[in-house]
């Protein structure tokens, strides 16, 4: 299976993440011919909204980002994405998905997409994943259309709690969610 024609939304959380490694994944989405629609969180795209990130996903997908509810409703999206990646999936989205607190724009998507019985995938990157947010996610391991991709710790001796998703498994991650299956969701540090 492929991506092409399928729609890929992509859900940029509040959170720092690795710009460079967000860029080369699009582009392999782009080269599948899949139509790539980023929502980014308000406050988030007000803080990048002049970087060149920005900038790049804007020539890259040939779509603007969309950042609050309002450009949502009235997109044509809110019904029409086949899979939703939440990149990075961090202990604080993962703590509200847990516990089915849906109390701003992030979880307002992952959770109108969940009704669609639509794929969310979860790249993890969460500090306290093999402590206090181990128990967040074992309960989303259960729920169905929660797909994880592969993850790991982040380093064993310098931050020992800390685990982050391995994004060479992110193409092949959506292709299984597409097909309602899992792969191996947890990589041994070795």
């Amino acid at each position: 299976m492929s991506l092409e024609g399928k729609t890929i939304g992509i859900l940029i959380t509040n959170s720092f993440y690795n710009f460079k490694i967000m860029i080369k994944e699009l582009k392999k989405f782009i080269d599948q011919n899949a139509n790539i629609i980023l929502f980014i969180e308000e406050s988030f795209y007000n803080t990048f909204k002049e970087d060149d990130f920005i900038k790049e996903v804007k020539h890259i997908t040939k779509n603007e980002s969309i950042h609050s509810l309002q450009e949502w409703d009235s997109s044509g999206f809110k019904n029409g994405i086949d899979v939703l990646i939440v990149l990075p999936s961090t202990s604080n989205t993962i703590a509200k998905l847990a516990n089915d607190i849906t109390d701003d724009f992030e979880t307002m998507i992952i959770h109108h997409s969940l009704k669609l019985e639509k794929p969310i995938v979860l790249a993890i990157s969460c500090d306290d994943g093999l402590s206090s947010g181990a128990e967040n996610l074992g309960k989303l391991f259960n729920i169905r259309n929660y797909y994880f991709v592969p993850f790991k710790q982040t380093n064993p001796i310098t931050r020992p709690r800390a685990i982050t998703f391995d994004s060479s498994y992110l193409y092949k991650t959506i292709i299984c969610a597409l097909n309602k299956e899992q792969i191996q969701p947890i990589l041994l540090s070795i």
